[in-house]
């Protein structure tokens, strides 16, 4: 019996690197699985089915349930037949895995609009129309007097968080707005049975290989039969038991990191200044240092 039995999952960027490994597990687990991968290069061009067939293939092959899909998860209507697909060939919706991303890595006097607007579009928007129609569709499931029990698992990062990485604020500014996304959810969706957490995840992927200062960390083999702490696949099973059933976690953001798991804060205040009259441009001078 696995964890997830009876459970059906959307994982989104599941035909390579961390999206793959979150399928596999998933499926492993006993979920059925609707892989979403456009298939696009390190910075979105392009398209393929191939991987998101060839991760479906895999767990067929290991006797799981799984579907493919292509849409780009930051249309709209994509993000609508996406869900719409799980639930007709699947049978419904209890997991969904918001992991798509793309790069485009430069610093702020050279980027372009395009270069900003991808990025954005890509990580931010294509979290929230998923996530829009899939609470859609639990709402619907509640007001018709279901009981939900579902999931949502956001995927934020270190340089959103915790350790901004110069070359990205496109990149860095659409993962903090995704740890914001999933606080706001979090405190909506809970009235319809719906968790929603997020993961800051650090793993050897085509995109870390591909940022700037990170390539050289990651680049080291593993000796064969070694423990990998940096592979894809140790992300998992964190994964695994947010999308739990009798998981009661929600509003959380972990970072995921080699041996390492830790609970994130958002901002806080750290000092303060107050005033009884109109603010002094001269106090504040003083005052702020």
């Amino acid at each position: 019996m696995g964890t997830l039995d009876g459970r059906v999952a959307i994982v989104t960027g599941a035909g390579r690197g961390i999206g793959r490994e979150h399928a596999l597990l998933l499926a492993r687990e006993g979920a059925k699985v609707l892989v979403n991968d456009l298939g696009g290069a390190n910075d979105g061009s392009g398209s393929d089915a191939g991987p998101a067939q060839e991760v479906v293939e895999e767990i067929v092959a290991a006797g799981g349930t799984a579907v493919w899909n292509t849409d780009d998860v930051a249309s709209w209507e994509g993000a609508e037949r996406m869900v719409q697909q799980a639930v007709e060939q699947l049978g419904g919706l209890d997991i969904l895995v918001n992991n798509a991303g793309i790069l485009r890595d430069v610093f702020l006097p050279n980027m372009t609009e395009d270069q900003w607007d991808a990025v954005i579009t890509v990580h931010l928007k294509g979290h929230a129309a998923p996530l829009h129609h899939a609470s859609a569709y639990w709402k619907a499931q509640t007001k018709a007097g279901e009981e939900v029990n579902a999931s949502v698992i956001n995927t934020a990062s270190a340089s959103g968080t915790f350790m901004p990485n110069a070359g990205q604020a496109n990149y860095g500014a659409a993962k903090a707005g995704i740890a914001a996304l999933t606080l706001v959810a979090a405190d909506e969706l809970e009235r319809y049975g719906v968790r929603v957490n997020a993961i800051a995840p650090i793993a050897r992927t085509r995109l870390t290989l591909a940022t700037p200062g990170m390539g050289a960390i990651f680049a080291a083999e593993v000796p064969e039969g070694e423990f990998d702490a940096f592979s894809p696949a140790n992300i998992s099973p964190l994964i695994a038991r947010l999308a739990a059933g009798d998981c009661k976690l929600t509003g959380k953001v972990f970072a995921v990191q080699g041996g390492v798991i830790q609970e994130l804060a958002g901002w806080h205040d750290v000092s303060a200044i107050e005033s009884e009259g109109p603010w002094e441009i001269a106090d504040l001078a003083n005052r702020l240092g």
